[in-house]
C-alpha cells in the first residue's frame, strides 16, 4: 500500500525538504479530519486525497497544490470551514481547496444543476488560480479509477460527466496524460462490453503486426543515425476510445483502424524536427494533404509538433508526429509543464506560453459566465466551446486566430473583441466581401467592417459556432430588448399620462417611490420596461400615479383626448408586425399590446383584432413620414392556368422594384388557378403600383390584399 512516506520519497526528487514537510502535515491533518470515514470500497478515505496529490506529484506540481489535494474533501465531507484551513495552511491554500470543494450548502432542483453551479463555481475559482482545474482533474481521474465500487447507473452518470466535461478540459489545458486516461476509463464505464471486445483486439492485433512495426521503426531510426541526427524513434498505441471513435464516426472495421502504424519521433530542437522530417519523406513517399506544421502555429492548448502521413512497406499507412522534448513534456502535461520546468528552476518559454492561452481561455470562460442566464446555459456554453477541431485565420496585421471548424464571420469578430461583434456589419475575406454567415477555412485572412450605430441581428444565432459568440449575441439581444422596452414604455406612459396633463418627467420623485413601492417594482426602468413588453397597463399605471398626488388630480375623472403613438417602421424587439394582415405605411393601424411581446400593430379592420373591448390594451397609432424600410404583404392572385405564369409575375414584380419573399400555387378547377404572394414593398402606394401592372396581365380575373 502506498503511503505519504512513499510520497515523500518521490517528492525528494523535485521539491526543497521543508516544502516535503509541509505537505506531510496537510497529509496528517486530513487523516485526522476523516478519521472513521471510508470509501464504498471500504478502504480508509484518506487514502483518496493520498493518491489524488501522488497524480500531481507524478506531474511535478508544486508544494500547495499537493497540499490542496490533501485538503480537497475537508471542507466538503467534514466539520472544518475555510477560516481554519486558512489559519492552518494559508490563503493560497485555502483558496484551492475551497475552489475544488462543490456547493454542498445549497438544495439544488436537481443533479444537472448541481452539477453545472459546481462547475461555475470552479470556473470563478480558476479565474483567481489555475491550479484549482489541475487539481480537480487529478481528483476526478482518482475517483474515475475506484469507479468498480458504485451502482452502475451512477457510474454511468459520473462518466458521461466526465467525458463530457472534465476530459475536453484536460484536452483543452493540454493535459493529455490525463485526457486519454479519462477518455477510456469512461468508455469502460459507459459501453463495459465494447470496451473490453476492443482491449482484447488490441492485444492480438499487437502481438500479430509487432514484427512489422519493429522493421518500420528499426529503418527510420537507423535513417536518422545515418544522417547524424539525434532522435528517437518510439511507437505510438492508439487508446480505446480513439478507436472506437474512429470506428464509429468513419464507420471503417477495426482491422482498418489497426492497420496504420503510429510513430513518435523526439530530438533536441525545432530545426532538427524539419530536418528529421525530410529523412522521413526522403524514406516513405508522403501521402497529399496529410501535413500539418502544429510547431508555426501551435493549438490552443500549447500543443506543438509535426504530423505527417507516408506509404509505408507494402502501402502501410505510417503516421509519424515528430516533436522536440520540450514539446513532448508539453503534449502530456500540457499547462502542468509550467510546474513542470518551474521545479528544474527553469521556465521555459513553451510553458510560459502554454499558461497565458490557459488564462485567456479562462477568461473567455468568465465572460461566458457572466452573459449566460443561468448555470445550465453556461455549461452548455462550455461544452461547446470545448471543440477538438480547429482552424486558422488571420487578422489585417497578420496575427493568428484560431477558431474551431465550421466558425463563421460572426465567431472571428466576437474572438477579436465582443464590441467588434456586436458592431460588425460586413466583412472582407482575402479582400473580396463576403457575407457574414460565411464559413471560414484555415489560411484566409479577415478584415472585419464596423458600424457604430450597428448591433447584433437574432438571425446570427441561427449560423454561428462558437459559445463566445452565441453568448455575447443573446446577451446583447436582452439588453436591447431590454433599452426598446424601457423607451416604449417611457412612450406608452407619457401617452396616458398626457390625459392627466402631466408627463412621466413632470412627476414627483416621492410620488414616484410610493407608486413603485406599492407595485412593488425595482426602478422606473423597470417599471417602463414591464410597461413596453405589456406586463403593466400604462393607463392603469398612469391612474395609480395621479390618485397618489394627494388632490392633484383633476376634478372630471374623464381622461382627455390622446394623440396617437407614432411608429417609425423599424420592427425592434418589442414592437412587431403583426403577420395576420400584414400592415403598411399608409394603413389605418391599432396597436395591441401583448404581454412579453409588446406593441403588436395590426390593420385597423383585421379579424384577429383582440381585445377590442379593453381599450387600455389597444393604442391608436400613426405612421412616421420618413420610413424607407421594406415590409410584407401577402396577395391573393386569381388567374386562368398557363404555363410561363409564375415567370410574368416575378418579372412584373422585379421592374417595380419589389421583391419575391414566398410563392404558391393552388388549382381552384381545370381552368383557375390561386397564387399566393408574398411580397416585401415600400407601402401603399408602392403596392398599388404593383397591383395594377398584374391586372394588366392577361387572363388574371381577381387580385387582393390577404387577411389571415
Amino acid at each position: 500500500m502506498f503511503t505519504i512516506d512513499d510520497l515523500a520519497d518521490r517528492l525528494g526528487g523535485y521539491l526543497p525538504p521543508d516544502e516535503i514537510q509541509q505537505v506531510k502535515r496537510a497529509f496528517y491533518y486530513a487523516e485526522q479530519c476523516h478519521d472513521g470515514q471510508h470509501r464504498r470500497s471500504g478502504e480508509a478515505y484518506v487514502t483518496h486525497p493520498l493518491a489524488v496529490a501522488t497524480i500531481l506529484a507524478n506531474m511535478h506540481m508544486d508544494h500547495q497544490s499537493l497540499m490542496a489535494a490533501m485538503l480537497h474533501d475537508v471542507i466538503e465531507d467534514t466539520s472544518v470551514d475555510k477560516p481554519a484551513v486558512e489559519s492552518q495552511f494559508g490563503e493560497a491554500v485555502a483558496e484551492l481547496v475551497d475552489g475544488v470543494s462543490k456547493l454542498t450548502q445549497i438544495a439544488f432542483e436537481d443533479k444537472a444543476v448541481a452539477q453545472a453551479e459546481n462547475f461555475q463555481k470552479m470556473v470563478l475559482a480558476m479565474s483567481r488560480d489555475i491550479r484549482v482545474i489541475i487539481v480537480k482533474l487529478a481528483d476526478r481521474l482518482h475517483n474515475m479509477r475506484t469507479l468498480g465500487a458504485l451502482r452502475p447507473d451512477k457510474k454511468r452518470r459520473i462518466a458521461r460527466e466526465t467525458l463530457e466535461i472534465y476530459a475536453r478540459v484536460a484536452g483543452r489545458l493540454g493535459i493529455n496524460t490525463i485526457r486519454i486516461e479519462l477518455e477510456d476509463l469512461s468508455f469502460q464505464a459507459i459501453h463495459p462490453m465494447r470496451a473490453e471486445r476492443i482491449k482484447r483486439a488490441v492485444v492480438s492485433a499487437r502481438g500479430n503486426r509487432r514484427s512489422a512495426m519493429r522493421q518500420v521503426q528499426d529503418t527510420m531510426q537507423q535513417s536518422l543515425e545515418d544522417e547524424g541526427l539525434g532522435g528517437t524513434v518510439m511507437g505510438r498505441q492508439k487508446h480505446l476510445l480513439s478507436i472506437y471513435r474512429k470506428m464509429r464516426d468513419q464507420r471503417k472495421p477495426f482491422a482498418d483502424i489497426m492497420d496504420v502504424f503510429g510513430f513518435r519521433i523526439v530530438t533536441d530542437d525545432v530545426a532538427s524536427c524539419y530536418r528529421i522530417l525530410g529523412v522521413v519523406h526522403n524514406l516513405y513517399k508522403p501521402v497529399p494533404g496529410r501535413f500539418k506544421d502544429y510547431i508555426a502555429i501551435p493549438k490552443a492548448n500549447g500543443y506543438q509538433s509535426l504530423h505527417t502521413t507516408l506509404f509505408g512497406p507494402r502501402g502501410m499507412p505510417v503516421e509519424v508526429q515528430i516533436r522536440t522534448r520540450e514539446m513532448e513534456a508539453m503534449a502530456n502535461n500540457g499547462i502542468a509543464a509550467h510546474w513542470l520546468y518551474k521545479a528544474g528552476q527553469t521556465d521555459h518559454p513553451i510553458a510560459e506560453g502554454s499558461r497565458e492561452r490557459a488564462r485567456s481561455w479562462v477568461k473567455g470562460l468568465l465572460e461566458m459566465q457572466r452573459h449566460a442566464g443561468d448555470s445550465l446555459e453556461f455549461i452548455e456554453h462550455v461544452k461547446n466551446d470545448l471543440f477538438p477541431d480547429d482552424i486558422y485565420v488571420f487578422t489585417p496585421k497578420g496575427d493568428i486566430m484560431e477558431l474551431p471548424r465550421g466558425a463563421t464571420v460572426i465567431d472571428f469578430a466576437y474572438s477579436v473583441h465582443t464590441d467588434i461583434g456586436n458592431s460588425c456589419i460586413a466583412c472582407r475575406i482575402d479582400r473580396q466581401l463576403a457575407p457574414l454567415s460565411t464559413r471560414l477555412e484555415s489560411g484566409q485572412t479577415l478584415d472585419i467592417i464596423t458600424a457604430p450605430a450597428a448591433r447584433p441581428n437574432v438571425a446570427w444565432l441561427n449560423f454561428v459556432g462558437t459559445a463566445k459568440a452565441r453568448s455575447a449575441i443573446r446577451h446583447a439581444l436582452k439588453h436591447q430588448q431590454r433599452n426598446e422596452a424601457i423607451h416604449l414604455g417611457r412612450r406608452l406612459l407619457n401617452k396616458a399620462l398626457s390625459g392627466f396633463d402631466t408627463s412621466v418627467e413632470a412627476l414627483d420623485d416621492a410620488v414616484v417611490g410610493r407608486a413603485l413601492e406599492e407595485l412593488d417594482v425595482e426602478d422606473m426602468d423597470t417599471l417602463l420596461e414591464s410597461i413596453g413588453l405589456g406586463r403593466h397597463m400604462a393607463y392603469v399605471v398612469a391612474r395609480h400615479l395621479i390618485d397618489l398626488l394627494d388632490g392633484q388630480t383633476p376634478a372630471s375623472s374623464e381622461v382627455k383626448s390622446q394623440q396617437p403613438v407614432v411608429i417609425s417602421g423599424s420592427e425592434g424587439m418589442v414592437t412587431n408586425f403583426a403577420r395576420c394582415c400584414h400592415p403598411l405605411p399608409g394603413d389605418d393601424v391599432v396597436g395591441h399590446l401583448s404581454a412579453g411581446k409588446g406593441l403588436v400593430v395590426h390593420r385597423a379592420e383585421c379579424k384577429n383584432l383582440i381585445d377590442k373591448h379593453h381599450p387600455d390594451k389597444l393604442f391608436t397609432l400613426e405612421w412616421a413620414e420618413d420610413i424607407d424600410e421594406d415590409f410584407l404583404v401577402a396577395l391573393r392572385i386569381e388567374v386562368e392556368s398557363r404555363r410561363g405564369l409564375v415567370a410574368e409575375l416575378a418579372g412584373v414584380v422585379t421592374d417595380a422594384d419589389a421583391n419575391i419573399e414566398r410563392i404558391g400555387i393552388e388549382e381552384r378547377d381545370a381552368r383557375l388557378s390561386s397564387v399566393n404572394l408574398t411580397l416585401a414593398v415600400k407601402g401603399r402606394v408602392h403596392l398599388a403600383r404593383i397591383i395594377k401592372r398584374i391586372r394588366n396581365l392577361p387572363n388574371v380575373e381577381k387580385i387582393y390584399r390577404l387577411v389571415q
